[in-house]
């Protein structure tokens, strides 16, 4: 999932407190029970619908208004039912997969959840197919049959991370009365059976939550309403956090806020969870790209230096990657620090020459503003020109749905992206950033890639796919479609007159707004 995990996530929880005293249970400047409470935070929701939207903001909210047929638990990696009252795999080949709905589901409007709505929520995510949506999630799905209560999905390939996959928020289930089947809905509103029903929406300002009385799944109840304020980016969210205009602050805050966070600040908590956020340089390889020939990618991977981004422009709060698959993530590996231990300018000079390209090499980086993605841009591009070997144009883009629509058309030779896991497995590292019809939209495609993930894909016990992962993340190394950076923890800043924060997020996909409270 666009910036979107495992059981480190857990283990890895810090949690800050500061000021502890008899005041700190006094909710701050009058606000408490029965006053919804305010989460800010910088993220971008391209699309109230389902089948448009494949990023971490989006699926943030449809954590709260859509039910999943199955989800994953705080602290847990392992799927559970939500909607469904049971899942599994028919036989032992891995093709067939059934859920039961639960009794008595409803949307929030009142009108009973059924399974045709659940064949017709999966469906019009294939038919639509949205450059932005999460069809490519979705590649192993044949077909959705709705007999009763049970949903029957047949898979073209056996698939061990199907549940996984139906646990995220690309399986949200619709209304299908609501939800066109071959059209995005477009009226800015939503319908669903989550733990919230959505109020006020404004596009990039605020959604306004109240908890769902008729919701019934595997999440608690939401004690209490909730405004999720947008930022433009990083520095308005921190400033929204000075000026107590949220309680709790969640992607992303500055980096030279969260290098600064300690337990004696002031009415300030905080939590670093997980480690599995990562970010890479995406390479267009269409013929016309100048990042299409591979020894201008190997070039640009022997002279990034990792460290120097982590450093000045992060202020030490990502740790350099040499891998899609992160560490702490099982069947990490470090390829491309084997083939690019350090920054090499005769190594990149020596590829470019014996390759017949004639340096400098014009690339074009795309960007979105969001946060210090600018600020990296431009040190990765220092990096490439003070080798002589690159012109680099920083081209940076305001609008993330604008971004998501440029670097789908081709228009950039590069562009930088985050990736948040949609669940806690490598697969979910590698297929939809390297496989057949990848989300990242660069034209890249690859047999033996492609053979690979297949075969990953039909191992239920996942540990004896750890070999065939290593071998597929030391293959993206040698044709680099895309270039690691960095990984980093996941955030959350909250005021001490807050319950509940330490869940809201731990590198599942899942944002847990229903167990904030006041206390």
């Amino acid at each position: 999932m666009k910036s979107v995990r495992s059981k480190v996530i857990a283990a890895g929880l810090v949690i800050g407190a500061a000021g502890v005293g008899a005041w700190q249970l006094l909710p701050e400047e009058g606000r408490g029970s029965g006053t919804a409470l305010r989460v800010g935070t910088s993220d971008v929701v391209s699309s109230l619908d389902p089948a448009g939207a494949y990023d971490a903001g989006s699926w943030a909210l449809f954590s709260n208004i859509y039910q999943s047929l199955l989800t994953i638990r705080s602290g847990s990696d392992t799927p559970v039912p939500d909607a469904a009252s049971a899942c599994k795999f028919i036989g032992q080949e891995l093709t067939t997969y059934q859920c039961d709905l639960r009794p008595d589901l409803k949307f929030a409007s009142g009108r009973a959840v059924t399974a045709e709505d659940v064949k017709h929520s999966f469906e019009r995510i294939k038919a639509i197919n949205s450059d932005q949506g999460p069809a490519p999630l979705f590649n192993t799905l044949q077909s959705v049959k709705a007999e009763g209560r049970s949903v029957t999905f047949n898979l073209s390939a056996p698939d061990a991370t199907f549940p996984f996959k139906i646990a995220t928020g690309a399986a949200s289930i619709v209304d299908k009365e609501k939800y066109p089947a071959k059209a995005l809905r477009v009226d800015g509103k939503a319908d669903g059976s989550g733990p919230f029903t959505l109020g006020a929406y404004q596009a990039g300002a605020s959604a306004e939550l109240k908890p769902n009385p008729a919701y019934l799944g595997q999440s608690k109840p939401a004690k209490t309403a909730v405004t999720v304020r947008y930022y433009k980016d990083s520095a308005q969210l921190n400033q929204a956090w000075q000026d107590h205009q949220i309680e709790v602050a969640h992607r992303d805050m500055p980096p030279e806020v969260l290098a600064g966070l300690n337990p004696g600040l002031k009415d300030t908590r905080y939590q670093a969870s997980g480690g599995t956020e990562t970010r890479s340089v995406v390479f267009n390889v269409r013929p016309g790209s100048t990042a299409a020939p591979l020894a201008v990618r190997q070039a640009a991977a022997a002279v990034i230096d990792r460290s120097k981004v982590a450093g000045e422009i992060h202020k030490g709060t990502v740790t350099p990657l040499y891998s899609l698959v992160p560490a702490g993530v099982a069947a990490h590996g470090t390829p491309f620090f084997d083939s690019y231990p350090s920054p090499n300018g005769a190594a990149a000079r020596k590829l470019l020459k014996d390759a017949g390209i004639t340096a400098p090499v014009s690339l074009t980086l795309g960007v979105n503003t969001r946060g210090p993605n600018v600020a990296e841009a431009d040190e990765i591009a220092k990096q490439l020109r003070a080798t002589g070997l690159f012109q680099v144009k920083v081209k940076a883009v305001d609008k993330w749905a604008d971004f998501q629509k440029a670097y789908a058309a081709g228009e950039f030779d590069a562009y930088t992206i985050g990736w948040i896991a949609d669940f806690p497995d490598a697969d979910n590292f590698l297929a939809p950033l390297v496989g057949a019809d990848s989300s990242m939209n660069n034209g890249f495609s690859d047999k033996a890639v492609d053979e690979l993930i297949t075969r990953t894909q039909s191992f239920s016990d996942r540990a004896r796919a750890s070999g065939d992962f290593r071998d597929l993340q030391k293959l993206v190394s040698q044709q680099i479609p895309l270039l690691p950076i960095w990984q980093k923890k996941d955030y959350v800043m909250s005021r001490e007159a807050v319950s509940g924060a330490q869940y809201l997020s731990d590198g599942t996909g899942v944002w847990r707004l229903w167990e904030l409270n006041w206390l």
